[in-house]
C-alpha cells in the first residue's frame, strides 16, 4: 500500500471519539486491506532482460492479456543537474517533449499523439529525469515514432517555451502567497545548505526568465545519454521485438551523459524552524538520519519504520496520536531514500493550540522505541504487512510495475529482487531493528512547524 492509500485509508476511518459502532463499520474495509495484499503477493511477475544489438537493455514483463504497451524509462540527473541561475531547467524541459519534436510543431505533435491513441508523459526530480508512454499495440507503430522524436529530437520552439514557463511561473507566483509552499523552501535551505537539493525544482521567477531555448537543447544533449538510461516495459510485446524497438527508439541517442558531479550530504540536524502564519491547523514535520538502499541495514531500518508510523492502523503513532487522544487524523513516517542523501521523516498536522502537546507526544514515542525496542509481536506483523503490501502497491497495475522495474535498476537491486525480498525482510532479528532503532531515533531532529509560533522555537522564516 502506497504512502498516498495508506493515508486515504486513515482518513477514511472516524475519528477515535466516534465510538465503538464506527469502528465496527469500518472493520471490515480493515480487514480487507490486510488480507488482500498477502493473496495478491502470490502472483508471479516473469521479469526478462532485453539487450538490443546496440547494447540498450531493458527489463520486460510481457503480458498478453490485454493490447496494452507501458514503457517507463529513467535518465540519470535530474533537476540536481540545473546550472546555477538557471534552477528549473529541466522541469521546464520535460513540460515541452510533447509541444514539438522532429517535424512537427506543437499543435501537430498533438493530434498526431491524438490519433495515435497515445498517452505520453515527461517529469522532472532531483535525481532523474523520468518519462513513459502507454500504448495500444496494436498502433504501436505510430505512438512509438512519436515518443522517439520526442526524445530524440525534441523542437523546444520559441512559442511553446514561453507558454509552458508561463504556466510554471504562474504556480510559483502563487506559491508566494502559500505557506507551506514558503515553508518547503525555507525547510530544504535549512536542511541541505547550497547542495542542489536545496534549489526548487521548478526554479524560480528570475531563473525561469533566463531560460532560453538553446539552454533546453544544451541541457537535453547532456542529459540524454545511453550511458544514464533505464527501461523497463510491461504488456503485450516480446523480447524480440522490444529489441527492436530499443534501437529505434534509443539508439541515435549519445553514448555517454555529460553530467556535473553533485556530491552527497548530510542534512543539518537538531534545530527547530518555524514558518509563522494565522493558520487553524500546525503541520509538523521530524527530519531524522536515515539509512541509504544498498546499506546492509536498510531492511532493519525499514521495519523500525513501520513500527513506529509506517503503517496507518498498527503502528505506535497512529495509535498514541490518533487513536488514544485525537490529535490528528493521520501521523506517518517515511524512509526518504534519494541518490546522495536519506532521511527518515515523520509528518503529521494538527489543531494549532495543542501542536505542542502532539510534537511532545511524538518525541515521547520514539524515545520509547528507541529505549525498549520494538516487541516480537510488532515485528512479526510489521514482516508479514511489509511482505504482504508490496504487491498491492508496486505490482497492481502495468504503470506501477515498470515504475518498480526502474526503480530496482536505480538502485541495482537485480532482476530477481522480487523473489529475493521475502527472504531479506525475513531474516531481520529483533536485535538487529533495535539497534536500528537507536541508530536513527536517537539523533536530535530537524523539526520544522507551519502555523503559529511553538513554544521552545528557536527561530523564524
Amino acid at each position: 500500500m502506497t504512502n498516498q492509500l495508506r493515508s486515504a485509508v486513515a482518513q477514511a476511518l472516524p475519528s477515535p471519539v466516534a465510538g465503538w459502532k464506527a469502528w465496527l463499520a469500518v472493520l471490515p474495509l480493515a480487514i480487507f486491506f490486510l488480507i488482500l495484499p498477502a493473496l495478491t503477493a502470490r502472483a508471479a511477475v516473469n521479469i526478462q532482460e532485453v539487450k538490443s544489438e546496440k547494447g540498450i537493455t531493458a527489463w520486460l514483463v510481457e503480458d498478453h492479456t490485454l493490447p496494452i504497451v507501458t514503457l517507463r524509462l529513467v535518465f540519470d540527473g535530474g533537476t540536481t543537474q540545473d546550472p546555477v541561475g538557471k534552477e528549473g531547467l529541466a522541469n521546464l524541459m520535460t513540460g515541452l517533449f510533447d509541444e514539438g519534436a522532429g517535424d512537427y510543431d506543437s499543435d501537430t505533435f498533438q493530434v498526431q499523439l491524438d490519433d495515435a491513441g497515445a498517452e505520453m508523459s515527461f517529469d522532472a526530480r532531483r535525481d532523474g529525469i523520468y518519462g513513459s508512454i502507454r500504448l495500444l499495440s496494436e498502433r504501436e507503430d505510430a505512438a512509438f515514432d512519436l515518443f522517439r522524436l520526442a526524445v530524440n529530437r525534441p523542437r523546444f520552439d520559441q512559442e511553446p517555451v514561453d507558454r509552458i514557463r508561463d504556466q510554471l511561473l504562474s504556480g510559483i507566483i502563487s506559491n508566494e502567497r502559500e505557506p507551506h509552499a514558503i515553508a518547503e523552501l525555507a525547510w530544504r535551505r535549512r536542511l541541505y545548505g547550497t547542495h542542489p537539493y536545496s534549489r526548487p525544482d521548478e526554479g524560480t521567477k528570475q531563473s525561469l526568465a533566463r531560460i532560453t531555448p538553446a539552454d533546453l537543447s544544451a541541457f537535453h544533449k547532456s542529459a540524454f545519454g545511453r550511458d544514464g538510461l533505464h527501461v523497463a516495459v510491461v504488456g503485450d510485446i516480446d523480447a524480440k521485438a522490444l529489441s527492436a524497438r530499443l534501437d529505434q527508439l534509443f539508439g541515435d541517442l549519445p553514448q555517454k551523459q555529460a553530467l556535473a558531479p553533485v556530491p552527497d550530504v548530510t542534512p543539518e540536524l537538531g534545530r527547530r524552524m518555524l514558518v509563522a502564519c494565522d493558520l487553524p491547523q500546525t503541520s509538523l514535520q521530524l527530519v531524522f538520519p536515515g539509512v541509504g538502499r544498498s546499506d546492509p541495514e536498510f531492511y532493519a531500518a525499514q521495519l523500525i519504520n513501520d513500527i513506529l508510523g509506517g503503517s496507518p492502523f498498527t503502528s505506535r503513532l497512529f495509535k498514541e496520536v490518533r487513536e488514544k487522544r485525537g490529535l490528528a487524523y493521520g501521523v506517518s513516517s517515511s524512509l526518504e531514500d534519494y541518490q546522495h542523501s536519506n532521511t527518515l521523516v515523520v509528518t503529521t498536522s494538527t489543531r494549532s493550540d495543542r501542536a505542542a502537546e502532539t510534537l511532545d507526544l511524538i518525541s515521547q514515542v520514539i524515545k520509547e522505541l528507541v529505549d525498549t525496542g520494538p516487541t516480537a509481536a510488532e515485528l512479526e506483523a510489521s514482516k508479514k504487512y511489509l511482505i504482504g503490501a508490496y504487491a498491492i502497491h508496486n505490482l497492481g497495475s502495468s504503470s506501477s510495475i515498470s515504475a518498480t522495474l526502474v526503480e530496482l535498476q536505480l538502485d541495482k537491486l537485480g532482476i530477481d529482487f522480487i523473489q529475493r525480498r521475502p527472504a531479506l525482510i525475513e531474516k531481520v532479528t529483533l536485535d538487529q531493528v533495535r539497534a536500528a532503532a537507536k541508530k536513527l531515533l536517537s539523533a536530535k531532529p530537524a523539526i520544522m512547524g507551519v502555523g503559529p509560533r511553538l513554544a521552545g522555537s528557536d527561530d523564524g522564516e
